[in-house]
């Protein structure tokens, strides 16, 4: 059923992407738990594996229910398409193993997950794949930091776990100056709070893992394309393809080429894969995106302001508040708010190590759960230097932002009563 009309974010969040099963008419969207898919003949064979005609051959590479979470987030997003993979890590992986190769170099804020940082410096160096790490604050750092080696600008729109808000116009006006995609991680802000492409990003990859699905049930991660950035002068995509009798994807694809190399080469090469189930776990949770979260930011800001005005607390990293030096970027990008999750630094008193206090303020906590994930229903709470970000050195979690003051902080959608209740108590222990 064709609509004439421009539809809005909560009727595509629940409706994109599928009708109606003709045979049965199930309202919601079936698992398809299978492998594979049986052929009508040995023609249609044969042009499903050319890439001639679409359709599924085995879960590895596509799935029904898989393929109805890909349009319903490409269309909140505003992309032209989206290929869905096994976690946020294998997003990320992904985009760079299709876009770049050997010598090639990526400029990429500092203010990153711990995991990206190292999947970023030492996984890809294994490749010959460089990194140079800016504090995305300031335009002039990403810009002298590009080389002619540059093939990828790299940030989060929400910064892990510094709160920091990218400036995307301005970043992608300069890769698109330079010739060089802009990459952005979307996960903190989801499409409801910030949609990158409207500002100027190329691609955007997420963790469906966290907002997206919001109840802390299912692993996955998706790659969006913008189908507005030319990949013709960069080899790694627009030149033959040796492992499909030297097809030309841009050629044959055109704005979805990225996509269908990205699906044919690492989905199913390296075997990137989502299983049907989180598919469809992902797709209920999309179903509630955005009620999820204005709960969420909600939240999040009565917190984030019971913090910044508490007596053991140093600084609250929130860009919400009016205090934060983010805030006008945040008023241009994610008017609706900064999302839910955010970093404060403890006071060290009575010449207590706060590190320790740290551990008590946990430890203490009756609601918040201490684990490493974020963008759940419920409300977490972890030590970044010591978990998330451990991996780093210390320079890096200099740059990061991150000391070992630093508690992260992701909003559930509980009474907001009973969370300052719980934070209140726990501070008073530490």
């Amino acid at each position: 059923m064709k609509i004439n009309r421009k539809l809005g974010f909560e009727t595509k969040m629940v409706h994109a992407g599928h009708t109606p099963d003709s045979q049965t008419g199930s309202r919601a969207v079936p698992i398809y738990q299978t492998t594979s898919y049986v052929f009508n003949d040995a023609d249609h064979a044969a042009r499903l594996f050319e890439l001639n005609q679409d359709g599924h051959i085995y879960t590895r590479i596509s799935n029904p229910t898989t393929a109805v979470f890909e349009e319903r987030i490409a269309a909140l997003e505003g992309a032209v398409g989206a290929v869905a993979v096994s976690s946020g890590m294998a997003a990320q992986m992904a985009v760079f193993m299709t876009l770049l190769q050997p010598g090639d170099q990526i400029v990429a804020s500092s203010h990153l997950y711990g995991g990206s940082v190292v999947q970023l410096s030492h996984l890809l160096k294994k490749m010959n794949i460089s990194v140079r790490f800016v504090d995305p604050s300031s335009l002039e750092n990403w810009e002298a930091a590009i080389t002619p080696q540059t093939k990828a600008l790299y940030g989060e729109t929400i910064g892990n776990p510094s709160g920091s808000i990218l400036d995307i116009e301005n970043v992608s006006a300069l890769g698109k100056r330079k010739g060089i995609p802009l990459i952005v991680d979307n996960t903190f802000a989801t499409p409801f709070l910030c949609r990158p492409f409207e500002f100027g990003a190329s691609l955007v990859v997420s963790s469906a893992t966290k907002f997206l699905g919001g109840h802390g049930n299912s692993i996955g991660g998706v790659v969006l394309d913008s189908g507005k950035f030319d990949f013709s002068g960069f080899p790694a995509v627009a030149d033959a393809s040796p492992a499909f009798h030297d097809l030309k994807f841009l050629e044959k694809f055109g704005k979805l080429g990225f996509l269908a190399k990205l699906r044919s080469e690492m989905v199913r090469d390296v075997g990137f894969c989502i299983s049907p189930v989180n598919s469809f776990l992902l797709i209920q949770g999309l179903e509630t995106l955005s009620l999820r979260m204005e709960r969420h930011v909600q939240n999040a800001k009565k917190v984030a302001s019971f913090l910044e005005n508490h007596k053991k607390v140093a600084y609250v990293n929130y860009a919400g508040l009016k205090s934060s030096p983010y805030h006008d970027l945040c008023r241009k990008y994610l008017p609706l708010g900064p999302g839910a999750i955010f970093s404060f630094g403890l006071k060290s008193s009575n010449g207590k190590d706060v590190r320790d206090m740290g551990k008590t303020l946990i430890s203490r906590l009756k609601i918040f759960s201490h684990l490493a994930n974020v963008g759940d229903v419920h409300s977490l709470i972890i030590h970044p230097a010591s978990t998330t970000h451990q991996q780093l050195s210390d320079q890096e979690l200099r740059d990061a932002g991150i000391g070992p003051e630093v508690i992260r902080l992701s909003i559930g959608l509980e009474t907001i009563d009973d969370l300052l209740w719980d934070l209140e108590q726990a501070l008073e222990a530490a």
